[in-house]
């Protein structure tokens, strides 16, 4: 059985770590290196770093915070924010992330989804997928959830995974940073639809909500950040009870 995976996630704005509700209330959490380093040291599974307004800015993630970011830990590393090339790609992944995170332009541009997949493999490649319901239908939205389209989350789901992507970070814009639990039912539906494993975010308030998105929610990782970065939920602690609540987990 594949064990789940506990993700902490370090949104970036300004070279410093934020958290908000419902993508926006943003307040400072603290410096990303020191985070890093302290998930890693923790047994966090892996780690993401967002860079959350790098497509609004118009700019690049910052390849530099990536170095170092890197250099503090020893767990996989993904890298999120203004990603649209196959050179950004190949920029990151030399800074030392182990995987990127594709969002907006991979909206804008599907085609990239099957280049940088082509390039790197598909294990390289995560696409993250903002969802909000919308009179009862899910919709995908980009630009740091700013964006609202037309494609309905379950498809664009099903269409970037032929297209390559090896992963899919699904964040609930509703549930974010409500500490309401996980999307379960959204996120069951399109882990039961995929062979590509689902990372499940938004909503992380306390270790039941985990359990309850690996059971219920079938997701293959769990994503989470304020209950991380403000000491609410020490992930020992949380892996511990998964292992009682006989959640496969790694040790």
């Amino acid at each position: 059985m594949l064990t789940k995976r506990i993700i902490p996630c370090l949104d970036i704005k300004d070279g410093r770590t934020v958290k908000g509700v419902n993508f926006v209330q943003l307040r400072d959490a603290g410096d990303p290196v020191e985070l890093a380093k302290i998930y890693s040291d923790e047994g966090a599974d892996e780690l993401v770093f967002l860079d959350i307004t790098a497509t609004v800015d118009k700019r690049k993630t910052l390849a530099e915070l990536v170095t170092k970011v890197a250099k503090a830990i020893n767990i996989p590393f993904t890298v999120g924010g203004g990603i649209s090339t196959v050179e950004d790609v190949k920029v990151l992944l030399n800074a030392g992330a182990d995987k990127i995170s594709i969002n907006s332009a991979a909206v804008k541009n599907p085609d990239v989804i099957n280049e940088m997949a082509l390039e790197f493999g598909s294990q390289c490649i995560v696409v993250a997928i903002d969802t909000r319901n919308v009179d009862g239908i899910d919709f995908v939205h980009t630009h740091g959830g700013r964006k609202p389209t037309l494609l309905k989350t379950q498809a664009w789901a099903k269409e970037v995974c032929e297209r390559g992507a090896g992963e899919i970070l699904l964040t609930s814009m509703d549930h974010d940073g409500t500490k309401a639990g996980f999307a379960n039912e959204i996120t069951a539906e399109i882990s039961s639809m995929l062979s590509i494993p689902v990372i499940a975010s938004g909503g992380a308030g306390n270790m039941e909500h985990f359990k309850d998105v690996f059971t219920f929610g079938k997701a293959d990782a769990a994503l989470a950040a304020s209950i991380f970065h403000f000491k609410e939920i020490p992930i020992p602690d949380l892996k511990s009870y998964l292992g009682r609540e006989d959640i496969a987990i790694r040790k």
